[in-house]
């Protein structure tokens, strides 16, 4: 099977292909140029690096978020067209999930118990889940303990530090190298933190196994997962209370 994997949750971003679970090629975006501008060339110029064109590929997949609402709405727009043109299912992957798997002691290295992703949410916060590790390796599956929220980094922290019970697990992401020092103050001691690698080759690993299980879906089934509400919405709102 070959899948076409994207990310856009972030500003870089990036694009996959697999064959089998295997990755083929990896493109990493520009973060000079928005991805409204890059899409869908970057998913032609991955495929051409592959030597594949679009009717070459068999299922795609693409980050669901969390992210800014422009670049989730830009990815998956960009990948439901590919679907819709060539007749492919899609599934979506949670960004959360994917940087969990991405971490090393997951699929392969020595193993863990517990993984924590922190996403950068801008505005002093980040998006956030926290995951017991079961069986680890080829099988992995992900238990979650804390699912996705978006919240200040030091509650966030010291939430999390009762939740485990004391005990220390890496956390991975953007926002946890960012906010290291939260995490630092909550356990009392320095915090295991993983710079995140791009996200589309876990993605596109990640969509191999479920697609091949039976839960690709239609184009327009998938959602994008926002978490944190829209401006707009939050703007209204406080319009509302303050009349």
């Amino acid at each position: 099977m070959l899948v076409l994997a994207l990310d856009t949750t972030t500003r870089v971003g990036s694009v996959a292909v697999a064959r089998d679970g295997r990755v083929v090629d990896l493109l990493q975006g520009d973060p000079s140029r928005p991805h409204a501008e890059r899409l869908p060339g970057d998913l032609i110029r991955v495929l051409d690096l592959a030597g594949l064109r679009m009717s070459d590929v068999d299922a795609f997949a693409v980050a669901i978020g969390p992210g800014s609402f422009a670049g989730l709405r830009i990815g998956i727009a960009a990948i439901q067209g590919c679907a819709f043109a060539a007749g492919r299912p899609v599934l979506g992957v949670s960004a959360l999930e994917a940087l969990a798997l991405a971490a090393p002691g997951v699929w392969s290295g020595p193993p863990l118990s517990r993984i924590g992703v922190w996403m950068d949410a801008q505005r002093q916060e980040v998006f956030s889940a926290l995951y017991e590790i079961r069986e680890a390796g080829p099988e992995t599956r992900l238990h979650v303990i804390e699912d996705s929220s978006v919240g200040d980094p030091a509650e966030t922290a010291e939430r999390w530090h009762r939740l485990a019970a004391g005990a220390g697990f890496p956390v991975i992401g953007d926002g946890a190298a960012r906010y290291r020092d939260a995490l630092e103050r909550a356990v009392g001691m320095p915090a295991p933190v993983i710079q995140p690698p791009p996200l589309a080759p876990v993605i596109a690993q990640v969509a191999t196994r479920r697609i091949e299980a039976g839960e690709g879906m239609l184009p327009h089934a998938i959602r994008p997962l926002y978490v944190r509400r829209p401006d707009a919405e939050l703007a209204r709102d406080r319009r509302r209370a303050g009349s």
